[in-house]
C-alpha cells in the first residue's frame, strides 16, 4: 500500500544553531523589523501585546520565554511587538495574542497562551512546519523529530554554495507532491522523471491497510511507465456507482498484490480524458504500458479478479479506445494496430491467428493492440476490416498481405522494425501526417495499372506506362538510401502511389518528391536518381528561409487550410522578379511569427484568373478572400507592415473584376463596398470587398452612381440587413454556412437545426447533397433549419467525420447513422427527432443558457441529472405532470445535464431538484418520485418569507462568495425554534443592508465556528466571522449588531455599502467617514482610483475615518456630486459633507486632505521648500526641519513617527 513520504532538505556543514542567546528573552522588534523577518524567514512567531491586555501580558510573556530556546532549535524566530496598527493589519484586535507566520502566511493561535507546552507543540509540530508546494528546509533538531515520528522520510543533503545542488533541488521540487506517497531514495538528481520512476519502483506495499491507493495524474503516468502489471479504477467522488464498485474491489486488492498486479484508483478527470474514458467507474488494466478496458460488472469482485488474472496469464491482444490509440502512437516507437469489427467472423478468425505472435511482438518491442472503431479507421483511409497498420514514430504503414498467415505478418513487422524502409501511406494518412508533422518528405510514385490507387479519371491526366512504373521503383531504391539521414534531420519520409492525390497537388509527372514544412509543400525539380543531391536539397529546406514554390493546386489547398496566406506571383525567368524575391525572403520569418503563410508561384494562367497582368504581384488571402498589394514590392519593410495591417485591422479587401467574378460564383453571400462593418460581416460568412469595375456594377446590380452598396442604408441597418435570416436565405437550395453562422442558427431558439458537414470537391458529398436538396422544403415546413457546412474547424468542434448529417436541439448534436443518400429514411429520422424533442415538456438547458435563467428569473426550479442515472427517466416522467402547474404558480421548470454547474453549487449526487429565488439556490430533500410533493415544496418556498435553509456545501460556498453573511446555527429543540421566530422578524431588514441571512442544522459546523451548544448566531464578513454574544431573543439588538458599521467593516478592502447602510452611517453624529462614489458602468477611472484608495484605507481607519464605497449616482447628486468618481468626507454632526477637489490618483494627497479636514490643527507636519522654507527660517525663533526624499525607504516611516510629536 502507499504510505506518506516526507521529502526534506538538510544543509550540510551549516551549524545547527548559529546564535546562542545568553538568556531566554524574546526579542522586541518594530514594524519594519517584523516585516523584514517575515520576508526573510520561513517560520516567525510573533507575540502581540499592548497597554491594555485582556489577561496579564507580562505573565504570558514570562511563560513563553521558557520555550524561546526550544523554538530557536527548530528554526522558529520568536519576537514580540507593541504596535496596534500593524496588529490590526493581521486581524489582531485583542491583546495578548500569538501569530505564527509560516512562509509569510499568518496563522493565529487560538489556544491557551499560559500553557507553554501547547504553544511549543503548535509552533514545532510537523503539520505546522510543512510548507505547501516546496521541500521543507530542516536542521538537525527538526530532522531528529521527523525521523522519530514519520515511518518514511527522504532527505536531500546539500551545500548552500553548490550550483549542482541548486539545479538538482529545482528538479526535485517538481516531484515533491508525488513523492509524498512514494519510497525513500534518489538516483539521478537532475532528472526528476527518473527519480519519480525510481521511487515508484521502490514503493512499500507492507501497509496493512486494505484501501486501494488514490493517485494523481502525474503519479499514474509514472506508474504506467514503471509498473509492469497495473490495474487502475477511474472513478468519481460522491458517485454512488463508484462507491459501490470501490467497496467490492477493496476485497481483491490483496489478491492482486499477491499476483504482482498493483491496484490504484484515481478521480483525476484529465487522466481519464487522456484515455478516452467518459463513463465512471471504469477499470483499465495496463500490462507493460498497454491498456485494456474491463467491460463487465464492477460490483462482482470475483469476476473482476478472474478477468485480471486472465489478462496477466493470457496472450490476448489488448483492445483500446481511439484516445488510447492516439496516446500510444504518440508515445511508443513501434505500434501494430489491428482495425477490426467485433461482429465480423473474418475479424475473429484473424484475431485468433495474430494472438499467436503477440508475445513475439512484445519481445521485439512492438506494442500490439486492436481497435473496433469505424470513425478512427476512416481517419486513416481504412475502408475494409480487418486491416493491420504498423506505426513507427507515428508514421503509419499498411500491411497488404494475408492476415491469416501469422508467421508472414510477424516477419513483415520485424522487417519494419529492423530495416529502414520508406513507409507506404494512404491519402488520409498523408493528410494526417501533413497536419501533424513539421518536416515531411513524400515520394509520389506511379501506381500499377488496375491497382486501387489508379483510377480511370486520373489516367486521363497522368497516363500510365510500364516504363514510368519501373522508374518509380528505381527512384524508390535510391531514396531508401537516405531514409536514415532524413530521420537524423527530423524529416519524416513516406511514399504514396495515388494518382488522384497527385492531381490534387498539381503533380502531372511521376515519380515526384514533395517536401512539406508546417503543411506548406515544395516540389523537388532535380534528379531523383541522385540521392545525395536529394538529401542536400531536403536538409537545405529544413534550415533555409526560402519562400516555398507551389503549384496552382497546392496554392488552392494552402488557401483552404490556412486563414492567412501571402502569395507572390512571379516569373522565374525574369531577373527583376528574382531580385524582388530576394528582398521578400527577408520577411518570411516575420510573417511566420504573425501566422501568415508565405509562398510563391510561377504560373501565368493562375495569375490571369486573379486579374493579375503585371508580375511580380503580391496577393494576400484572409479566410480565402484575396486582396492585392499596390505598393513597392522591393521595400520589404513596407510589405511586412501592409501584411500585418491586413491581418490585424478591419480592412475591406481590394479586388479585381476577375476576383469578384470568382467570389460571386464560389460564395453564397458577397457584399460589395461599405465601411466599418467588415469584421461583423466576416463573422457571418459574408465576403465584403471593394471594386473599381463600374461595368460589372452596372450590369450586375444596376448601379449608376458611385460609390454604392446594393440596398445601401445606415451602417447598423446594413449589418442587420446582411445578417438577417431572410437575407441569408437562398431560394431552392440548402444554405452554406461557416462555423460562426452555424453557431448563430443553433443558438436561435425558434427552430431545430440540421447541418450537413462535407468537404469541397468531394464527389461523394456532391452526390449526397443532390439528394438532400429534395427534402429541404419538407424540413423547413416542419420547423427544421437545414444548412451545409464545409468549415473544417466547425467539423472538429462538433467531432464529426465528414460527410455527416447532424441534428441540433438546444446545442446538443445527434449524428445520423443511416445511409446519407436515402433522403426518405433521413427525412423520417429527422421527423422522429423533431417529435422526440417536442415531447420533452420540461425544457432542456445548459451552460450559459442556464446561468442566464438563474440570473434573470425570479423563481426557477432546475432538475439536475446525468447519463448514468438509472431512474431519471421515470422521475422525469412524473415531473412532466407538474410542469404546467409550476408555470401557473409563476415558477419556471427546466432540466439540465450540466453537472459542472451542479458541482459549483456543491451538488455531487444526481438526480437533484434545486429551487432558485433571486439567484439563491435551495435544495429539495424530499422524495423525487412524488411529483405533488415537489410542486407543493416549490410553491411553499416561493410563498414563504422564512430564513433560507442551507446544507454544509452551500454554507462553505456562501462564506467564500458573500460579503456579509449571517448564519443561524440550530438544532431540533424548543429553544432553537423559539429563537428562530425572533430571527425571522429581522430577515428582510437585514437583506436591505446587503446581509444574506441563512440557517443550518449542522452540529459539526456549529462546533467549528464556536457553538458547542446551539443555537447561536455567526456573522461572516468576507469569510471572517464574529460571534453574537448578546440576547438571542432581542431581535432589535441583533439587527443593531449586524448593521453596526464597526461590525460590517472589512479589514482587507474598502467596504461596499448600499443606501440603507449609508443612511445608518449618516445617523452617527460621532463618526467621520469618507465615501467613494463610483459606477461600474462606463467608468475607466473608477477602478484605478479605487486601487489607489485601497492603499490608504488602513491609515484613514487609524485616524478614525472609515472608508466606504457606493455605486449610486442618484445619491451622489443629492450631495452635489455630478461627475464620477468622487471622494466625499462626512464629518459627524456637521450637516454638509466636503467634496475632495484634488487629484484622485494621488493617494497621499487624499490622505493628507482627509486628516486636515478631520482636524485642521492635526498632527500633520507642514511641507515647505525653496523660498518658502527660507522665509519661515528667517521669521521663526526656533524651527525643526525634517529633510527627506522620495527614494528613501525609511523616510515615510520616520515621518509617521514624527507626526505624533508635531
Amino acid at each position: 500500500m502507499w504510505v506518506p513520504l516526507l521529502l526534506l532538505l538538510l544543509a550540510v556543514g551549516a551549524p545547527a544553531d548559529a546564535k546562542k542567546k545568553e538568556e531566554a528573552v524574546i526579542e522586541e522588534v518594530g514594524a519594519k523589523q517584523l516585516e523584514q523577518l517575515v520576508e526573510q524567514h520561513d517560520y516567525v512567531a510573533v507575540f502581540w501585546y499592548g497597554r491594555r491586555c485582556k489577561i496579564d501580558c507580562d505573565a504570558v510573556l514570562t511563560e513563553l520565554e521558557t520555550i524561546d530556546d526550544d523554538t530557536d532549535k527548530f528554526g522558529v524566530q520568536f519576537v514580540k511587538i507593541n504596535d496596534k496598527k500593524l496588529a490590526k493589519k493581521y486581524g489582531i484586535s485583542e491583546f495578548p495574542a500569538l501569530t505564527y507566520f509560516r512562509n509569510k502566511e499568518p496563522i493565529k493561535y487560538e489556544g491557551d497562551l499560559m500553557n507553554e507546552d501547547e504553544v511549543l507543540e503548535f509552533l514545532t509540530s510537523l503539520d505546522a512546519m510543512e510548507l505547501p508546494d516546496q521541500i521543507e528546509e530542516v536542521n538537525a533538531k527538526i530532522l531528529d523529530k521527523i525521523v522519530e515520528e514519520q515511518p518514511y522520510v527522504a532527505v536531500f543533503f546539500y551545500k548552500s554554495s553548490c550550483r549542482k545542488c541548486e539545479r538538482a533541488l529545482k528538479e526535485l521540487e517538481n516531484i515533491d507532491d508525488e513523492a509524498d506517497q512514494l519510497g525513500i531514495a534518489f538516483r539521478d538528481l537532475t532528472k526528476e522523471e527518473d527519480v519519480l520512476d525510481w521511487l515508484v519502483q521502490n514503493k512499500s506495499t507492507g501497509d496493512d491497510d486494505d484501501e486501494i491507493e488514490d493517485v494523481s495524474e502525474t503519479m499514474l503516468e509514472a506508474m504506467i511507465d514503471s509498473v509492469d502489471y497495473l490495474a487502475v479504477l477511474f472513478y468519481q467522488e460522491d458517485d454512488e456507482d463508484s462507491e459501490a464498485a470501490l467497496a467490492e474491489l477493496e476485497n481483491i486488492d490483496d489478491e492482486c498484490d499477491d499476483r504482482g498486479i498493483h491496484f490504484v484508483k484515481t478521480d483525476d478527470e484529465d487522466a481519464a480524458r487522456s484515455y478516452g474514458i467518459e463513463e465512471f467507474p471504469t477499470l483499465v488494466y495496463f500490462e507493460k504500458e498497454i491498456p485494456n478496458i474491463y467491460d463487465g460488472d464492477l460490483t462482482d469482485e470475483d469476476e473482476v479478479l478472474a478477468w485480471l488474472i486472465h489478462q496477466l496469464e493470457s496472450d490476448e491482444i489488448e483492445d483500446v479506445t481511439d484516445e488510447m490509440l492516439d496516446k500510444l502512437i504518440k508515445e511508443e516507437s513501434h505500434v501494430a494496430v489491428l482495425f477490426y469489427d467485433e461482429n465480423d467472423k473474418k475479424s475473429q478468425r484473424v484475431l485468433v491467428e495474430l494472438e499467436n505472435i503477440d508475445d513475439d511482438c512484445d519481445k521485439n518491442r512492438i506494442v500490439f493492440v486492436k481497435i473496433d472503431n469505424d470513425d478512427e479507421a476512416k481517419e486513416y483511409g481504412i475502408e475494409e476490416t480487418p486491416t493491420l497498420v504498423y506505426f513507427e514514430d507515428g508514421v503509419p504503414s499498411v500491411y497488404d498481405g494475408d492476415l491469416m498467415k501469422e508467421e508472414e505478418v510477424l516477419a513483415w513487422l520485424l522487417d519494419q522494425v529492423e530495416n529502414e524502409m520508406i513507409e507506404d501511406v494512404t491519402d488520409e494518412m498523408l493528410d494526417k501526417l501533413i497536419d501533424g508533422t513539421g518536416h515531411l518528405a513524400c515520394s509520389v510514385l506511379r501506381p500499377a495499372v488496375g491497382s486501387h490507387a489508379y483510377t480511370a479519371a486520373a489516367s486521363q491526366l497522368i497516363p500510365s506506362d510500364d516504363k514510368g512504373q519501373k522508374k518509380s521503383q528505381k527512384v524508390l531504391v535510391e531514396l531508401e538510401n537516405i531514409d536514415d539521414e532524413c530521420d537524423e534531420h527530423g524529416i519524416v519520409f513516406v511514399k504514396i502511389d495515388n494518382t488522384e492525390e497527385a492531381i490534387e497537388y498539381g503533380i502531372e509527372q511521376l515519380p515526384t518528391l514533395v517536401y512539406f514544412e508546417n503543411e506548406i509543400p515544395s516540389i523537388y525539380d532535380g534528379d531523383l536518381m541522385n540521392e545525395e543531391e536529394v538529401l542536400a536539397w531536403l536538409v537545405r529546406q529544413v534550415s533555409s528561409d526560402e519562400i516555398e514554390d507551389v503549384t496552382d493546386e497546392m496554392l488552392d489547398k494552402i488557401i483552404e487550410r490556412n486563414p492567412y496566406v501571402a502569395a507572390v506571383f512571379y516569373d522565374k525567368d525574369d531577373k527583376q522578379d528574382l531580385n524582388t524575391l530576394v528582398e521578400l525572403e527577408n520577411i518570411d520569418d516575420e510573417c511566420d511569427k504573425h501566422g501568415i503563410v508565405f509562398v510563391k508561384i510561377d504560373n501565368d494562367e493562375e495569375a490571369k484568373e486573379y486579374g493579375i497582368e503585371e508580375l511580380p504581384t503580391l496577393v494576400y488571402f484572409e479566410n480565402q478572400i484575396p486582396s492585392i498589394y499596390e505598393g513597392d514590392l522591393n521595400d520589404e519593410n513596407q510589405v511586412l507592415e501592409w501584411l500585418v495591417e491586413q491581418k490585424e485591422s478591419s480592412t475591406i479587401e481590394e479586388v479585381t473584376d476577375e476576383i469578384l467574378d470568382d467570389l460571386v460564383k464560389d460564395h453564397g453571400y458577397v457584399a460589395v463596398y461599405y465601411k466599418n462593418i467588415d469584421d461583423e460581416t466576416d463573422e457571418h460568412g459574408i465576403i465584403f470587398v471593394t471594386t473599381e469595375d463600374t461595368g460589372f456594377a452596372k450590369s450586375s446590380a444596376g448601379i449608376k452612381k458611385f460609390p454604392a452598396l446594393v440596398r445601401s442604408q445606415t451602417e447598423e441597418a446594413v449589418l442587420k440587413w446582411l445578417t438577417d435570416d431572410k437575407t441569408l436565405e437562398l431560394p431552392d437550395q440548402i444554405e452554406e454556412v461557416n462555423g460562426r453562422m452555424l453557431k448563430k442558427f443553433i443558438d436561435d431558439d425558434s427552430d431545430d437545426v440540421v447541418a450537413f458537414f462535407y468537404k469541397k470537391k468531394d464527389k461523394n458529398a456532391d452526390a449526397i447533397l443532390a439528394e438532400l436538396e429534395h427534402i429541404d422544403d419538407d424540413t423547413e415546413r416542419a420547423g427544421i433549419t437545414f444548412v451545409k457546412c464545409s468549415d473544417s474547424l466547425a467539423a472538429k468542434q462538433y467531432q464529426v467525420t465528414r460527410p455527416a448529417i447532424v441534428f441540433f436541439h438546444n446545442d446538443k448534436p445527434v449524428v445520423y447513422k443511416g445511409d446519407l443518400k436515402d433522403e426518405d429514411k433521413l427525412l423520417e429520422w429527422l421527423m422522429e427527432m423533431k417529435d422526440t424533442v417536442a415531447d420533452d415538456v420540461i425544457e432542456e438547458v445548459k451552460g450559459a443558457q442556464l446561468q442566464k435563467m438563474v440570473d434573470e428569473l425570479d423563481y426557477l426550479v432546475v432538475f439536475f441529472y446525468d447519463e448514468k442515472c438509472k431512474n431519471c427517466d421515470a422521475i422525469l416522467a412524473e415531473l412532466e405532470n407538474i410542469d404546467d402547474e409550476a408555470d401557473d404558480a409563476g415558477i419556471h421548470f427546466v432540466k439540465t445535464m450540466d453537472t459542472a454547474f451542479a458541482k459549483s453549487l456543491g451538488i455531487h449526487t444526481f438526480p437533484t431538484v434545486v429551487y432558485f429565488e433571486d439567484s439563491v439556490p435551495i435544495v429539495y430533500n424530499g422524495e423525487l418520485t412524488d411529483e405533488n410533493s415537489v410542486l407543493d415544496w416549490a410553491i411553499k418556498v416561493k410563498d414563504d418569507d422564512s430564513i433560507e435553509e442551507i446544507d454544509r456545501p452551500t454554507l462553505l460556498s456562501l462564506i467564500d462568495s458573500e460579503d456579509y453573511l449571517a448564519v443561524y446555527f440550530y438544532v431540533d429543540n424548543s429553544e432553537s425554534s423559539s429563537v428562530l421566530k425572533y430571527m425571522e422578524m429581522i430577515d428582510d431588514e437585514a437583506a436591505e443592508y446587503g446581509i444574506r441571512f441563512v440557517k443550518i442544522n449542522d452540529k459539526l459546523m456549529a462546533k467549528k465556528y464556536g457553538f458547542r451548544d446551539p443555537p447561536g448566531l455567526a456573522y461572516f464578513r468576507k469569510g471572517k466571522h464574529i460571534k453574537f454574544d448578546g440576547d438571542l431573543y432581542d431581535e432589535e439588538e441583533i439587527l443593531d449588531w449586524l448593521t453596526n458599521p464597526d461590525n460590517m467593516e472589512l479589514t482587507d478592502a474598502i467596504e461596499k455599502i448600499n443606501r440603507k447602510m449609508f443612511a445608518r452611517l449618516v445617523e452617527r453624529t460621532d463618526h467621520y467617514f469618507a465615501v467613494f462614489f463610483y459606477t461600474e458602468k462606463n467608468c475607466k477611472q473608477c477602478e484605478k482610483v479605487l486601487q489607489e484608495l485601497e492603499h490608504i484605507d488602513d491609515e484613514a481607519g487609524a485616524a478614525g475615518i472609515d472608508f466606504v464605497k457606493i455605486d449610486d449616482m442618484e445619491l451622489a447628486r443629492q450631495y452635489g456630486v455630478f461627475a464620477l468618481p468622487a471622494v466625499v468626507l462626512f464629518r459627524g454632526d456637521e450637516a454638509d459633507p466636503v467634496i475632495y477637489a484634488g487629484d484622485l490618483k494621488n493617494e497621499e494627497r487624499i490622505l493628507e486632505w482627509l486628516l486636515v479636514e478631520k482636524n485642521p490643527g492635526s498632527e500633520v507636519i507642514e511641507e515647505l521648500s525653496g523660498q518658502e522654507l527660507q522665509k519661515q527660517i528667517d521669521i521663526s525663533d526656533a524651527i525643526a526641519v525634517y529633510f527627506y526624499n522620495d527614494s528613501c525607504a525609511d523616510c515615510a516611516i520616520i515621518l509617521q513617527e514624527l507626526e505624533n510629536i508635531d
